[in-house]
């Protein structure tokens, strides 16, 4: 399995800034050391062209993001203040998402260690995203004729709202998302199908509306490929989260997806998604896991 990650993915934020960065270095140290992957695993992408991000994004949004002219407003939006090295990172992100994406349709699954940055909507960043980039991933494959119907399963505790406005009206792509209801973002759009979570959801009801849900996506969409959002910060006690599953339960949601798709030959990528809690090693532990149940599934 290939694993897109760089150096950049650590770019250091502001002290007192609650967004987790240290995970991006400790999750690939992380799986080193329990021998769950192989350093030659591991791929550092390129930095993504202008002209693919234009498959998706507004011209006007993307040359303010390159050219480090986005408004002040915009970037308070977004959450993180812009520099040449984030414009970078994103970058890199989104071209290791679309490199994940070509593995994972000849080996069967691929996973990048960053985001799955699914509140940004085509001409707009917020919520700590800037560029789409499963969106951007889903045009390239699109554009070079690779596949032609996608689904997004996004399991991150935030609706994934930036993904369901691109594709509102793009039968190509089927956008399901499982959220809390009372998270972040307030305003939430339209997915082709949303389970919106009470407050509090234990992990026995969470994994019961999964499984229940897998069949009818797979008849809905009837996808070549799935984007999966595997945001770990659905665990109970996360900061940003307002859920109840414990690490194990959280494990037992990746094993449930990874082995669905494995079983119906369908390829998959995977990006990490959020994950706020306390400790930094329940979230770098509960990433990790995912790495291991979709390894197992596709590969063992």
């Amino acid at each position: 399995m290939r694993i897109a990650w760089s150096e950049l993915y650590c770019h250091p934020l502001p002290d007192g800034h609650r967004f987790p960065m240290e995970k991006y270095e400790l999750i690939p140290e992380q799986l080193l050391h329990q021998g769950l992957v192989r350093n030659d695993q591991f791929f550092v992408p390129a930095l993504v062209s202008e002209e693919t991000l234009l498959l998706c994004h507004g011209k006007k949004y993307v040359h303010e993001v390159l050219s480090l002219q986005l408004e002040a407003r915009a970037m308070r939006k977004i959450g993180f203040p812009l520099s040449q090295k984030l414009a970078d990172r994103e970058r890199i992100i989104t071209q290791g998402t679309i490199e994940c994406a070509l593995a994972a349709l000849t080996d069967g699954a691929s996973m990048n260690v960053a985001e799955g940055t699914h509140h940004a909507y085509e001409n707009s960043g917020e919520g700590f995203c800037i560029f789409n980039d499963f969106a951007v991933a889903a045009h390239y494959l699109f554009h070079h004729k690779k596949v032609k119907k996608i689904l997004v399963v996004d399991l991150d505790v935030h609706q994934g709202n930036g993904t369901a406005s691109i594709f509102k009206q793009d039968e190509r792509v089927f956008t399901f998302s499982m959220h809390g209801i009372d998270n972040y973002p307030h305003h939430k759009e339209n997915s082709d199908w949303d389970i919106p979570l009470q407050t509090g959801t234990k992990g026995e009801d969470y994994l019961q509306l999964l499984e229940d849900a897998l069949p009818q996506l797979l008849e809905r969409a009837k996808p070549e490929l799935v984007f999966y959002v595997s945001g770990v910060d659905i665990l109970e006690g996360d900061k940003l989260g307002k859920l109840a599953l414990t690490k194990p339960e959280c494990r037992v949601r990746d094993k449930i997806v990874a082995q669905y798709f494995a079983e119906k030959n369908i390829p998959l990528v995977a990006a990490m998604g959020g994950g706020y809690s306390p400790q930094i090693a329940d979230i770098v532990d509960a990433h990790c896991a995912t790495f291991d149940e979709i390894q197992s599934a596709y590969f063992v």
